[in-house]
């Protein structure tokens, strides 16, 4: 199993976030830092503060040397994707080909209409998601894209220039629903995202996404399967148990979710305990 930390930028300061990352850079037990795409902050008073994401994103891939990286994840009605292949491929330039493309269908109903955003029907969700993938694929690995969606219309677009990653950079798809989200994960994605739920719940949708795989004749196992496994008052401890059950039924990434206020003086003692669990295993080469 290979490890990496998410810090939601939310409820913090920039230099906290900064300190963070550049200190998780030098500990080669991360494999890679994640932050969010919000514009108000989740699962508290969204009242409060929150960096926006993309711009967060790319300060933090010119701040560090190793860490590959993405957003966990993108809400693709926020940018049309035309516009979010050009900053992808501009992050993976940035970064020296680090990037991670997170991206999912969108849920977030309150700052999407605060925003004047339009989310859509699930089933416009989902729909606009599946064009949105075949749009970034196509910009991030193609001279000019032609396409004719419901959603998305492009007429011999480019997108130059593009980034050191071939064919493009990985696509990672956040989200849980077994008949859109897994298949369109299935069909364009590198990496797949549990958002959470117990061991049982993991082991379903993994078999749901290689059924899905097999239907597409695609190997599973060229899909990255990664999970959010929360830092909580119960202790380190507590995260390796539930990693340790996630590994048990395939999993991949255990991506380690520090609350804040961030604090880069957390990541030693926590790097120390996941070596000690025996569970960690580092990135070949």
């Amino acid at each position: 199993m290979r490890f990496a930390f998410k810090t939601a930028p939310q409820e913090t300061s920039w230099a906290d976030l900064l300190a963070v990352w550049r200190a998780a850079d030098d500990i080669d037990v991360f494999d890679s830092g994640w932050t969010f795409d919000h514009f108000y902050p989740i699962f508290t008073d969204s009242t409060g503060p929150c960096l926006e994401g993309w711009t967060t994103l790319t300060a933090l891939a010119q701040a560090t040397r190793r860490l590959r990286l993405g957003t966990l994840v993108t809400g693709i009605h926020y940018r049309h994707p035309a516009v979010l292949a050009n900053m992808a491929a501009t992050v993976d330039i940035i970064s020296g080909g680090r990037l991670e493309l997170g991206i999912g269908a969108g849920w977030n109903e309150e700052e999407s209409s605060a925003y004047g955003i339009e989310l859509g029907s699930l089933t416009d969700r989902f729909d606009r998601f599946e064009e949105a993938c075949q749009v970034l694929i196509g910009l991030l690995s193609e001279p000019t894209v032609d396409f004719a969606g419901r959603f998305y219309r492009l007429r011999a677009a480019r997108n130059e220039p593009k980034g050191p990653q071939r064919p493009h950079p990985p696509l990672c798809i956040g989200g849980n629903g077994e008949k859109r989200t897994l298949r369109i994960a299935a069909r364009y994605a590198q990496h797949w995202n549990f958002v959470g739920g117990g061991p049982e719940l993991f082991a379903r949708k993994r078999a749901v996404l290689a059924a899905h795989c097999a239907d597409l004749g695609r190997d599973p196992a060229t899909i990255t399967v990664s999970a959010h496994v929360r830092v909580t008052s119960a202790g380190v401890g507590a995260a390796l148990e539930e990693a340790a059950a996630l590994g048990e039924h395939g999993l991949d990434l255990a991506i380690l979710y520090l609350p804040p206020p961030h604090d880069p003086r957390v990541l030693a003692p926590l790097a120390e305990a996941v070596r000690d669990s025996g569970l960690w295993t580092a990135r070949a080469g």
